[in-house]
């Protein structure tokens, strides 16, 4: 049974993950790393919720690009062109997992793949910040 405050920490998990997913600023790890330090009970639930935030914030970067009307496209989008959709493995980077995501968008790569390699690379993450504390 999960109480009131466990319950609460991982509705604000879920919206930071989401939100630090997006061109927002902010960082979800610590959040993350606290409710696990808080409640190690949760670990799972946690793990679920910052990774389906993270994927669902990552993938709303990556709809509103696509639709980004498309003109000649910057060269600088190459790398991403080049890789297809297995880059967004590292879409949990600061920095550039927000440009990568932004950029599977506008090749108007496969959704399903997109969303495929960006909830891997995010769980990956957040797995290995849970590893790293228990």
């Amino acid at each position: 049974m999960i109480d009131g405050g466990a319950l609460a920490a991982l509705g604000g998990l879920f919206a930071s993950s989401f939100l630090a997913a997006t061109l927002l600023p902010g960082g979800s790890e610590l959040v993350f790393a606290g409710l696990l330090l808080a409640h190690p009970g949760l670990t799972l639930p946690a793990l679920a919720l910052a990774a389906l935030g993270n994927t669902a914030g990552g993938m709303s970067t990556y709809l509103l690009a696509r639709l980004v009307p498309r003109k000649e496209l910057p060269p600088r989008l190459d790398f991403v062109r080049r890789r297809g959709s297995v880059v967004l493995l590292l879409s949990w980077a600061p920095v550039v997992g927000d440009a990568l995501c932004a950029a599977a968008g506008v090749l108007r790569l496969p959704w399903a793949a997109c969303l495929m390699w960006m909830a891997l690379g995010k769980t990956a993450r957040y797995a290995v910040i849970a590893w790293s504390l228990s």
